[in-house]
């Protein structure tokens, strides 16, 4: 997905009353500023493959039916973090330093797998 993309992407969650107008603003600020170090990274050689994109994915164990299948890119990762614990709680006993130090060390993959046998759902977690 290009910038634009995003940032139209972005827009149209907050019209549609996704998102507040303060979350969409520090998303494209993030964006903005995710475009710069990755141009600044490119002209100096130092860019490495990494995780591009964190992505959380819920799902029914009853119905093997999604529930929630969230994208976004990794320097998104923070405000993402805050909306998807608002509109996924599912979430919420994920431990967030798990995540970020696989970041921070490059991993790509799964990263998080739980069963939430009480509730009947299956919390993933990757960086692709």
């Amino acid at each position: 997905m290009t910038t634009s993309e995003e940032r139209l992407k972005i827009l149209t969650m907050i019209q549609e009353g996704k998102i507040s107008a303060e979350e969409g603003l520090e998303l494209l600020n993030t964006l903005s500023t995710m475009g710069s170090e990755a141009n600044q990274a490119q002209e100096s050689g130092s860019f490495r493959k990494s995780a591009r994109w964190l992505r959380v994915r819920v799902t029914d164990t009853n119905t093997e039916k999604t529930l929630v299948n969230v994208r976004l890119p990794i320097s998104l990762m923070n405000a993402g973090m805050k909306m998807g614990a608002k509109f996924a709680p599912e979430i919420d006993g994920v431990d967030m330093n798990l995540i970020t130090s696989a970041i921070r060390d490059g991993e790509i993959g799964k990263i998080v797998d739980v069963f939430d046998e009480k509730d009947g759902e299956h919390v993933e977690v990757f960086l692709d």
